[in-house]
């Protein structure tokens, strides 16, 4: 039984290495996340580009919004894990922790949700695409999958969806609005703003400044 055992884990672990190797190449074919806004809203818009198609614009804001250390940290932000620790702790509103790496490891090769699970496979994902992967390859999967709308997912879909456009055609401000939506797609809507969603892409559009592309 043992040995059926060690005999399955093996076969896991050469699969998940094969993954992740393809995965510096290849944007992944398709993700547990994106199946499942299949099912909910009935269709996948996506639009896989390359890091150089992309346009500065969309990842100066996407970094400015979610990890401002990106090229800087090894995956892992600790402060912001501490800070994300205590606020949680206090009874407040959730508050993620989780860098571009960490989403990216998620989004690729994981599923949504809370969970001690999900939370460990995530971290052994995150480090290995760190040493397996360039920043830049990073970024270009996180931007591909990332959900970004009602079946809307990556920057290029999003900005076809809300500015009939190119990503790499978005000014400075569209691409704050498309940033400011996340980390909760499903609620905000760039075409119709909330106070909040206002407030917060002025503070994407002034944090841009801060963000240099490695």
């Amino acid at each position: 039984m043992w040995k059926k055992i060690k005999q399955l884990m093996f076969i896991i672990l050469v699969i998940n290495v094969v993954f992740i190797i393809w995965g510096r190449f290849f944007n992944p074919p398709i993700t547990l996340t994106q199946i499942g806004g299949l099912f909910e809203y009935g269709k996948l818009q996506r639009d896989y580009i390359s890091y150089d198609e992309m346009g500065n614009n969309v990842k100066k804001a996407i970094i400015a919004s979610e990890d401002q250390k990106f090229f800087n940290h090894n995956g892992f932000d600790f402060n912001e894990i501490e800070k994300a620790m205590k606020n949680n702790e206090k009874g407040k509103s959730l508050r993620g922790g989780s860098t571009i790496s960490q989403q990216t490891a998620k989004n690729v090769f994981l599923w949504q949700g809370r969970s001690w699970l999900r939370k460990g496979l995530e971290a052994g994902y995150t480090f290995i695409i760190e040493k397996a992967w360039s920043k830049d390859i990073i970024l270009e999967r996180y931007l591909n999958s990332i959900e970004m709308g009602q079946g809307v997912f990556g920057v290029e879909a999003a900005a076809n969806y809300y500015f009939s456009k190119s990503s790499k055609d978005l000014s400075s401000s569209e691409a704050a609005w498309i940033a400011a939506v996340l980390p909760n797609p499903k609620k905000y809507d760039p075409k119709n703003p909330s106070a909040y969603l206002k407030k917060k892409h002025n503070w994407i559009m002034r944090q841009m400044k801060n963000v240099s592309l490695k």
